[in-house]
């Protein structure tokens, strides 16, 4: 979500980081700041709000040095403002950063212990203050931030500055991206290729574990243990609009590879592993409040109604509230039983959707409380709310809808732990449990993005057919739902998804050699029953696909393809699924030749009834 460039080179910094820095406005941010250096002294100059905020207090107070860093920041660790704006500064050092320090709260009490002072919410300062600190005690300024990298956990890009170091840039980088562009005399580093490409086409990418020492014109690499990495150097030949998609072919793609950094965006800085937590401030729940209620009602369209199916599983699992789902477009038109106990929660990525709009009138009305899960800030539907949610997904730019929907799934999570936490029917252990598997999440995502190659040759077997039927149960069953979605939408192929259970009553008639059947089969209390869903296809002729997270069975599964994914958490688990169903449903729409990201007679957003 965040951006971040920085410049060491002959030229003046300040405007060449501010124009980079708006390259990477389609990433989303709500604050920025720059930080440069010149004869010993470091500038900072921060602002909430848009770029020309920046760029106004930047004329009215400019600075001078060629060398320089700069963020455009999403907020997570505190609420957007000049203080939690990057960059942030501890001593002689600066630094910008992207990402999630997991044992932040944990460092952060270390170094409390140690008299250190904090003037931000984040969790970007305690890096600061973990190198500055190690540098005063007369380390070398590498060295210094290759020992703070120790002492870290999480997903980062970091970029430091240190003001009496001014001939050289550390960066490093471990699950968030970070690349460096050669000039002449003058070396670039940003975190996505659109902000370099007015400068430079020569470019090295980081690879996690790595720590880069950048100054002009040259650089030095080094792995997770000090070596020496030797990486050539490689030519960009992406135009603006491909470089927008991150060199890959459509937006859809890129958007359902984002999704590891987007769900960690999303949990970021709202979670506390050390008292089972989860802060959520602009909802706006007092404790009392939540123990009064006594039902919740889900109202959503399309995609967004799919996670408020899985969330209704984890609103009533997790925090033992009743829940309801409903169509926006079904809900509007009836007479809902809701009172001032009641909840409604509205779930779209756009914040527009008229349908689901309509349903505040509705609570409002009956004096119920009004929530919101949302990816636009701002929009109408967190405007009408009385508290709202928002995912961290970014702009998503194609229609079908990916990584808005795992976000949506995210929040739900949260939302029910926090819920739970608060009316009491969640124990901290348990709290705490639920927390740490979500951690996990964006590294099971990255490891389902493995087997794209797999379901690409799949797609192959599969583009010509005509007819899909996906199956699943529990709270996977809402995941074959958004996967036949996904295949309708950008495919134009009929598909329809079905609880396994109710395969008897009725489409199993439709099953032949024709019909592929997705099936969705983790190793869960259902694994057993969807196995004989499973060989009953099999025996009408069925072209079988299994998606299992059960390793040591999956090779067992008589199908006609198996793909194996991460062992993840039961309510974790429709995220790892949903990711190899988008890439089939792209993969086959690809294979045919249709338009993915604009997919014919549908909106982003449907903003009329």
């Amino acid at each position: 979500m965040c951006g971040i460039v920085g410049y060491i080179g002959k030229r003046e910094a300040a405007p060449l980081i501010l124009e980079s820095l708006r390259k990477l406005e389609y990433r989303g941010y709500d604050s920025a700041g720059i930080a440069v250096l010149d004869d010993g002294r470091v500038t900072i100059r921060r602002c909430e709000g848009k770029l020309n905020n920046l760029e106004t207090l930047l004329n009215r107070q400019p600075v001078s040095g060629a060398v320089g860093i700069g963020h455009t920041r999403w907020a997570t660790h505190g609420r957007p403002s000049e203080t939690n704006a990057h960059p942030h500064r501890a001593g002689d050092v600066v630094v910008v950063h992207n990402g999630i320090i997991e044992n932040y709260l944990e460092l952060k009490e270390q170094l409390s212990k140690r008299g250190t002072q904090f003037s931000s919410e984040t969790d970007t300062e305690i890096v600061a203050h973990l190198v500055s600190e190690k540098i005063e005690r007369g380390m070398d300024f590498l060295e210094a931030v290759r020992r703070t990298l120790r002492e870290i956990r999480g997903s980062y890009a970091l970029l430091f500055l240190n003001r009496r170091d001014p001939r050289r840039l550390i960066v490093a980088k471990n699950s968030t991206p970070i690349v460096i562009g050669w000039g002449e005399g003058e070396t670039f580093i940003a975190s996505d290729i659109p902000a370099l490409l007015d400068y430079t086409r020569k470019v090295t990418f980081l690879e996690d574990g790595e720590l880069g020492e950048v100054t002009l014109g040259s650089y030095r690499l080094f792995d997770a243990r000090g070596k020496i990495v030797h990486r050539p150097v490689k030519e960009i030949t992406w135009d603006a609009v491909a470089a927008q998609k991150g060199g890959f072919a459509h937006f859809m793609l890129k958007e359902i590879h984002d999704q590891p950094r987007a769900l960690a965006d999303t949990f970021r800085g709202r979670i506390s592993l050390k008292d089972g937590q989860v802060s959520l401030e602009d909802i706006h729940l007092k404790a009392r409040e939540v123990k009064q209620i006594q039902r919740i009602h889900l109202v959503a369209c399309g995609t967004a109604w799919h996670a408020c199916l899985v969330g209704k599983f984890m609103l009533e699992e997790i925090a033992g509230i009743p829940a309801e789902v409903d169509y926006g477009s079904e809900f509007r038109y009836r007479s809902p039983l809701m009172d001032p106990k009641s909840i409604l929660l509205m779930v779209s990525q756009s914040g527009e959707t008229a349908d689901t709009l309509a349903a505040t009138e509705i609570a409002r009305a009956k004096k119920a409380k009004i929530l919101s899960i949302c990816n636009v800030i701002d929009s109408s539907i967190p405007r009408k709310s009385h508290g709202v949610l928002y995912t961290h997904a970014g702009p998503e730019i194609s229609v079908a809808s990916t990584k808005a929907f795992t976000t949506q799934l995210t929040a739900l999570y949260l939302l029910a732990v926090a819920l739970g936490r608060l009316n009491g029917k969640l124990k901290q252990a348990g709290a705490r449990k639920l927390l740490r598997d979500l951690m996990h999440l964006p590294h099971w995502i990255e490891e389902t993005l493995k087997i794209e190659s797999e379901v690409k040759e799949l797609a192959r077997e599969l583009m010509h057919y005509g007819d899909f039927l996906y199956l699943g149960r529990g709270v996977n069953y809402p995941i074959a739902l958004e996967g036949a979605l996904k295949l309708k939408e950008i495919s134009y192929i009929h598909a329809e998804g079905y609880p396994a259970g109710e395969m008897k009553h009725g489409p199993i008639a439709l099953i032949d050699e024709t019909m592929p059947v997705v099936v969705l089969a983790p190793r869960d209390r259902y694994f057993e029953k969807t196995m004989g869903n499973l060989k009953e296809v099999e025996a009408r002729g069925g072209k079988v696909i299994v998606l299992t997270d059960d390793a040591k069975s999956g090779g067992a599964i008589l199908a006609h393809r198996v793909l194996t994914l991460p062992k993840a958490c039961h309510y974790l688990t429709p995220i790892v699924m949903t990711i190899p169903l988008q890439l089939l449903a792209y993969y086959i729409a690809v294979q045919r030749g249709t338009d993915v990201d604009q997919p014919r007679n549908l909106a982003k957003s449907v903003t009329v009834e």
